[in-house]
């Protein structure tokens, strides 16, 4: 995670000394012990996701980059707090590329494509942002074992939210993307994990829609 921000932030003409201190950063907050789904493992699984989607999807080298960062950066501020946390991510993403000094139209960028995981909507003349949604979302099609960690992981990250709130929220998520045809907007993405996604996702709303 760290090597591949350096290296984006380069080829995108920022500096070098700037980029390395916001790689440390970006390692000491996906290290967060509350984190129990959204760490460094998310980050690396989306990281190299989307740059397997992005090659499909022959992105431009620059959009690449730009792409890697957003990668990067979409869950560097999670405090379970959905809108606000996207928002600050963004924010953080900025910041850290305004003072590596690079162009501002790359620094918007980068925060558009941070900011399309706060809705998981992008518009289809935009193949980067495709890339990072179908990415965020890889585990949903993963195998049923390692899709019953990240089932316990996230619910653990919201400890906190009773078991009745916690059903009714997450059974209204789980039904929102259950109802998307298809779920994930690249064909590549189809390709790999739609039929194993939509699975996973029908047992585990069956399991919140049952008895307590």
């Amino acid at each position: 995670m760290q090597t591949e921000w350096v290296s984006a932030v380069r080829a995108l003409g920022g500096a070098e000394p700037v980029a390395r201190a916001a790689a440390g950063e970006l390692a000491a907050r996906y290290a967060e012990p509350h984190r129990r789904y959204h760490d460094v493992a998310h980050v690396h699984a989306v990281l190299r996701d989307s740059a397997e989607l992005a090659a499909d999807l022959r992105l431009p080298e620059e959009e690449r980059a730009v792409l890697t960062l957003a990668a990067a950066a979409h869950d560097v501020v999670y405090d379970g707090r959905p809108g606000e946390d996207e928002r600050r991510s963004a924010e953080w993403a900025g910041s850290w590329l305004r003072r590596a000094g690079l162009a501002e139209r790359h620094v918007v960028r980068v925060a558009e494509l941070v900011l399309a995981t706060l809705t998981h909507a992008a518009p289809r003349g935009d193949p980067a942002a495709l890339a990072l949604l179908d990415a965020d979302l890889a585990i949903l099609g993963a195998d049923e074992a390692a899709y019953e960690r990240y089932r316990v992981a996230v619910r653990a990250e919201y400890a906190a939210v009773s078991e009745d709130a916690w059903r009714a929220g997450r059974s209204a998520v789980l039904a929102d993307l259950l109802a998307r045809e298809p779920l994930y907007a690249t064909a590549a993405a189809r390709g790999r994990w739609e039929t194993a996604a939509k699975a996973n996702l029908a047992r585990e709303l069956a399991s919140l829609t049952g008895p307590a």
